[in-house]
């Protein structure tokens, strides 16, 4: 099979990720195709819960199902909230199937003991700090882990709020610089931060998840690794 017949599906909770992803395809990835599956109610059912239930877990899988369906070569869910479900799910994929943020977590591995995370979802918090401590513990590492909750950033963020939402997070980011050796942006909507911070703010490396994710993706589904 060439690169030009592969196709890569694209699993989204926030429509506004799309046009992000997509740059990154066509930067990473120009011979592969790309189609998207968006469900919004997916993040906001999650969010309106406190967890991935049952029903929640069960819509994602039929979406996996569908992006195989219509031909999928390799399929990437860019929720960060979603994790655990694609982790349950990937034993049962027909093609490759990962998680946005696990490249993410890996590097944040490799390059600190001392980790903090940020995010604006309690329902991504817990999660992408269990990831963390996982493949620390995988790769045979001990890391310290602290976590922090941007109250109100991804309110702000639906409600067009960008700079509320952006402060919000540089205020987490102050509270963790200083400590942390490497910090990790929980969810994809974050990343859009990292362009506006200072010199100061960066000096710490703060790591998130599209970049990372796609190239991760680019090297199994065009590299073969």
């Amino acid at each position: 099979m060439t690169n030009a017949a592969r196709r890569l599906a694209l699993i989204h909770t926030v429509a506004g990720l799309v046009p992000r992803f997509r740059e990154l395809a066509a930067e990473l990835m120009p011979d592969v195709e790309t189609f998207d599956i968006v469900d919004e109610t997916l993040l906001r059912d999650a969010t309106t819960e406190g967890r991935v239930s049952l029903d929640t877990a069960r819509r994602l899988v039929a979406h996996l199902a569908a992006a195989e369906r219509h031909g999928a070569d390799a399929i990437l869910v860019t929720c960060s909230s979603m994790g655990n479900v694609v982790d349950a799910a990937r034993p049962f994929a027909g093609v490759p199937l990962l998680r946005v943020d696990q490249a993410m977590a890996e590097q944040a591995v490799e390059r600190g003991t001392r980790i903090g995370v940020l995010a604006t979802l309690g329902s991504t918090l817990g999660p992408t700090a269990a990831l963390i401590r996982r493949t620390a513990d995988e790769a045979g590492r001990e890391v310290e882990v602290r976590d922090r909750l941007c109250e109100g950033a991804f309110e702000a963020l639906k409600a067009g709020e960008t700079e509320r939402h952006d402060e919000s997070i540089r205020e987490g980011l102050r509270e963790l610089i200083g400590w942390a050796e490497v910090i990790v942006l929980a969810q994809a909507s974050m990343a859009r931060v990292i362009d506006s911070l200072t010199d100061d703010e960066r000096r710490t490396p703060i790591l998130s998840s599209p970049r990372l994710g796609m190239e991760r993706m680019r090297d199994l589904l065009v590299n073969g690794r």
